[in-house]
């Protein structure tokens, strides 16, 4: 079977501040079902293990949701996983056939400082597994590097929360950089649609979506990439 290693933010405040954040349910809960719908195994980690902080921006009331947050909210199985996840360093990355980070403000103040996450994403590299992520998702591919010291995005092809998208939201000033310029200053080739409209691209083994409503385009890219590599 397919397996998918999911590794989500455990950040639920913007530092310094008091801000309230977390992973971008619809980043999650898209592609998980996606996945697991077409067969796929998934596992469920964060950062530091226990509950997944969710930005309470990202739930609306019942009916008002995308349709995988609905479903969600109706998944007791789910939510019990969310609740109670294992630190991604627990887990044996060997079984594992791609790496998905979902997004969420949360993202860019626990991704980039971790060595491990670092490291995680340069394994799933270096051995022709396929490395995901959407929205802010990307800040996790902003500290690993590449077998040649140079940064992991760079040369590559890339998509990620645009710069322009962040300061339409109000939180240029909250975050630690902006992601687009960031993935732009390591040599990542970043491209991007209009605002808050779905944008995705894959290059080879890489997958990256640019915001919430990428994270379908994102999944389905993960997917055709996986059944490549299996034909």
């Amino acid at each position: 079977m397919t397996r998918i290693l999911m590794v989500t933010t455990s950040a639920d405040r913007m530092t310094p501040g008091t801000e309230p954040t977390g992973v971008w349910l619809e980043e999650l809960t898209t592609p998980y079902y996606a996945f697991r719908d077409a067969g796929v195994e998934v596992t469920l980690a964060s950062i530091k293990g226990g509950a997944v902080p969710v930005d309470q921006r990202s739930v609306n009331a019942n009916g008002e949701n995308d349709a995988s947050v609905e479903r969600y909210l109706k998944d007791a199985a789910l939510k019990a996983e969310v609740a109670n996840t294992h630190v991604f360093t627990s887990i044996d990355p060997a079984g594992y056939d791609a790496l998905f980070l979902p997004g969420g403000h949360g993202t860019m103040f626990d991704y980039p400082g971790s060595d491990e996450l670092a490291r995680l994403v340069e394994g799933f590299d270096r051995e022709g597994k396929v490395v995901a992520a959407v929205c802010h998702g990307p800040a996790g591919l902003v500290s690993a590097k590449k077998a040649d010291g140079s940064p992991f995005v760079a040369g590559r092809r890339v998509a990620g929360f645009t710069d322009s998208e962040e300061r339409a939201v109000g939180l240029d000033k909250a975050v630690p950089f902006l992601l687009e310029s960031r993935l732009r200053e390591l040599g990542g080739k970043h491209e991007g649609g209009p605002d808050f409209a779905p944008f995705a691209l894959r290059d080879g083994n890489l997958v990256t979506g640019q915001n919430p409503a990428s994270a379908t385009r994102t999944a389905a890219l993960v997917m055709e990439a996986l059944q490549q590599k299996a034909a």
